[in-house]
């Protein structure tokens, strides 16, 4: 059996299909499953628990099936990451489960940055010659491509033979100029690919709800451009071809004003963003000599689950209420691996508590 025969989780007909969309059932469902997400005061109180506190904790909560089911292979910290991982690739896998139609097929599109991110950490382990058990850590099984298909690539002896499996995929254009050597330069095209992807998803509809999903994509670019605009800048990055690094098709920020900002130096790039969309969001935590973007970052994140939270009340039948859950699991998921990790190396807590986003 061919490894491409394994790719697809589910029926793929199925998970093509436009047209008709559960989006009622879809959205009942979806506000059950984000009931259960941690509430903001369990982050306090997980704060003044230790490993093994906290490890019972989760133990005890909606990841009890995961730690359950890892218990025999993994312990302490590496239990609870593997959990966190195990229980987010199901819960999306669910997503994909119970919708069908147009629904399905955006969902689907959205999860493909775990299929990227997965290609990519496969990438990177064969790079630094890692095991296959290494490479297993670090991915996340959560878009289509299934844990068994990424198992298979990841156990390939080089990165050829990873790229020639994936021959009949649509990274393969991409995939097949990597020489071992220009990993960043495939990296960064196949993220744009993400992005191109979701916008032919959308497709020039005029359907209420792709255009909620362009909205949302949009807004996430603007995020991300401008989180790596303030990293380039920090690391005192002024060279214009760093523009590769860019997203086109932002909601707020045109790529015109980033290449105007690109040449500036951090302190002078400070001073011309009272006039970005974002500058709100952020006005109280930037500073010309700060020593960390943490703050800034954490803001931004929250902006955009606080955003997808208010227009998932505006429209309560749509794309928007899954697209806000998927947000909400994925930052649960963070805080709680920010967490472990923070306390598993004995950091302040303070330190662990600036990076949370609640």
């Amino acid at each position: 059996m061919q490894l491409l025969q394994k790719f697809k989780r589910g029926n793929s007909k199925k998970s093509h299909s436009k047209g008709h969309a559960n989006y009622a059932y879809t959205t009942a469902r979806v506000r059950a499953m984000k009931s259960k997400l941690l509430p903001k005061e369990t982050y306090p109180r997980l704060m003044n628990m230790s490993i093994d506190e906290i490890t019972r904790f989760i133990e005890e909560s909606e990841y009890k099936e995961d730690v359950d089911e890892l218990a025999r292979q993994y312990e302490g910290v590496d239990l609870i990451e593997h959990a966190l991982n195990r229980n987010l690739a199901e819960t999306f896998t669910k997503l994909l489960n119970i919708s069908d139609g147009d629904v399905n097929f955006l969902i689907g599109e959205k999860l493909k940055k775990y299929d990227i991110w997965n290609i990519k950490t496969i990438l990177r382990g064969k790079y630094c010659n890692a095991s296959t058990e290494e490479i297993l850590d670090a991915i996340v099984a959560a878009g289509r491509l299934s844990y068994t298909c990424l198992s298979d690539l990841a156990a390939k002896a080089t990165y050829e033979e990873v790229i020639s499996e994936l021959a009949n995929t649509e990274y393969y254009p991409i995939l097949k100029n990597y020489d071992g050597a220009n990993l960043s330069e495939i990296e960064n095209k196949l993220d744009k690919m993400y992005y191109t992807g979701l916008f032919a998803a959308v497709g020039g509809s005029k359907s209420k709800d792709r255009k909620l999903f362009e909205e949302f994509t949009r807004m996430g670019i603007d995020i991300k451009n401008l989180v790596t605009l303030f990293r380039l800048k920090k690391s005192g990055i002024t060279d214009s071809e760093s523009m590769d690094l860019m997203i086109e098709g932002g909601l707020k920020c045109k790529l015109k004003e980033t290449e105007r900002l690109m040449p500036l130096s951090f302190a002078d790039f400070v001073s011309e963003l009272e006039n970005n969309p974002y500058w709100d969001v952020i006005s109280d935590v930037v500073k010309p000599d700060m020593s960390s973007l943490i703050d800034i970052e954490t803001r931004l994140k929250q902006h955009r689950l606080k955003s997808a939270a208010s227009f998932s009340h505006v429209y309560p039948i749509s794309i928007v209420p899954i697209m806000d859950y998927m947000l909400s699991k994925q930052n649960e998921i963070s805080n709680l691996r920010i967490i472990i990790r923070g306390k598993a190396a004995n950091l302040e807590d303070d330190v662990i508590k600036e990076q949370l986003v609640i």
